[in-house]
């Protein structure tokens, strides 16, 4: 199964109509084509008040393919940054709290990318790339153009001093801030659903 978040709603691609069914409320669909999965999506972004799409097909790979067809598609890389106290690190970006990440570049790796953007953005040095947490999407407009992102995100250790941030603010972003785990629940409020999910996979959260 696929998860893509759009703002505050999701879209499941699944092959498993029964269990998706049993659990969940939303507006369900089985793919036939392209021309009808596109005026779908068109459809959904104008139905606010339903939350939750999930799309169904037998092979689910070649239903996710022919979703990702409808969008520009970009990779970015990230990570949930813990220092030597067992604070993780987040973002003030754009008024919403945020986990460093950004565009992978020509050549990079989503490794590289992810200790380069979070030095970047945050002004850290000193960064171990360990596990890989999750890979997360998430679509959206820009300048009028259907975008899917396909964000990787890593377990990434700081060793150094945790004074020595640095918001960057050229990239919009306003605050760089350390927090104890428990405490990242405060940031539930007024930040995104697939950051929510990344603090999930990452077990800072208790549900």
């Amino acid at each position: 199964m696929y998860k893509v978040f759009f703002e505050n709603r999701i879209v499941y691609l699944t092959d498993d109509f029964a269990k998706a069914f049993k659990l969940n409320y939303g507006l369900f669909y089985k793919f036939y084509d392209l021309q009808e999965l596109k005026q779908l999506i068109l459809l959904f972004r104008y139905l606010n008040k339903i939350k939750k799409l999930f799309i169904f097909h037998k092979d689910v790979e070649y239903l996710f393919l022919t979703f990702s067809s409808l969008f520009k598609v970009v990779e970015a890389a990230g990570g949930v940054v813990r220092s030597e106290t067992g604070k993780v690190l987040v973002i003030n970006r754009r008024d919403k709290w945020d986990l460093p990440k950004g565009k992978i570049d020509d050549g990079e790796t989503p490794e590289q990318t992810a200790v380069r953007e979070i030095s970047e953005e945050c002004g850290l040095q000193n960064l171990q790339l360990n596990d890989l947490i999750t890979t997360t999407y998430h679509i959206y407009l820009l300048n009028g153009e259907p975008i899917l992102k396909k964000v990787y995100w890593y377990d990434v250790a700081y060793r150094g001093d945790e004074n020595k941030i640095k918001p960057q603010t050229e990239e919009e972003i306003s605050e760089v801030l350390w927090l104890m785990p428990d405490d990242t629940t405060i940031l539930l409020g007024n930040t995104y659903l697939s950051i929510i999910d990344v603090f999930r996979k990452s077990k800072l959260l208790p549900f």
